[in-house]
């Protein structure tokens, strides 16, 4: 089945040109389109598409609001906001927006998001199992994290584990090390519960990342990871919840 689109875009032209270069590519299709928020809730509700196209500023409207609102009825839906406002992006990202294109794009670069929406899609068809378990799953493949004056977008696989220190949050990936003010229950809503596991109080950690684990007193065990000179700690319960998950 082709994978439904809307287009939220309230200048003609611009819907004109996303129609083109969507309908090049057969595995997608338009389902709807609108130029404004209420109109665009109801064709949601109604179409149910997998991805949506939207402009920051719809007829005076917030996209950014309409986004939240889409996002609440369908988590899963893939946001691409195709704006001429860059300085929204921080923003919308932090909504999970699958991709950010500003105006005026180059086609070249919004086929390429289309095409890493297939890829994704091919992918999630193929490791698929026969019998559909809701699980808890990451929307996106990065992070983003604001410092002071810069944005870092993190890809989640890379990420080896993530420390609070020093009233700071530290994000280890396999070659860096990234700051942030946000707390590490901020950070786990944002991960895959399959993936990462809150091991501490103080740790987040990777667990396709762990090389191996050691005691550290009666109650309490150290993880070794591939690629960081890092550990971290683990608690007793959640050393038993790692082997059951292995075993």
């Amino acid at each position: 089945m082709a994978i439904k689109v809307m287009l939220i875009e309230d200048e003609e032209g611009m819907r004109l040109l996303l129609r083109k270069i969507i309908e090049k590519h057969k595995e997608f299709e338009i389902a709807a389109e609108c130029d404004e928020l209420a109109q665009s809730v109801i064709l949601f509700q109604r179409t149910r598409p997998e991805v949506v196209f939207l402009d920051i500023g719809i007829k005076g409207q917030s996209g950014i609001d309409c986004a939240k609102i889409l996002t609440e009825l369908d988590p899963k839906v893939k946001i691409i906001f195709a704006t001429a406002h860059a300085e929204y992006m921080p923003e919308a990202f932090e909504l999970y927006a699958f991709d950010y294109l500003v105006k005026p794009f180059n086609v070249e670069r919004a086929d390429r998001t289309l095409k890493r929406i297939i890829s994704l899609e091919q992918q999630e068809k193929k490791f698929e199992p026969e019998e559909q378990i809701e699980k808890p799953r990451c929307r996106h493949d990065r992070l983003l994290v604001k410092g002071k004056e810069s944005m870092s977008f993190i890809p989640i696989s890379d990420i080896v584990l993530i420390q609070r220190e020093n009233h700071a949050t530290i994000i280890y990936t396999e070659k860096d090390s990234y700051a942030t003010s946000a707390s590490l229950s901020e950070l786990e809503k944002k991960l895959d519960k399959e993936q990462f596991l809150r091991s501490h109080k103080s740790y987040i950690i990777n667990l396709s990342r762990i090389s191996r684990i050691e005691p550290y007193g009666r109650w309490t065990y150290v993880v070794h990871f591939e690629g960081r000179k890092e550990d971290a700690l683990l608690t007793a319960e959640k050393f038993e919840e790692i082997r059951r998950r292995f075993v």
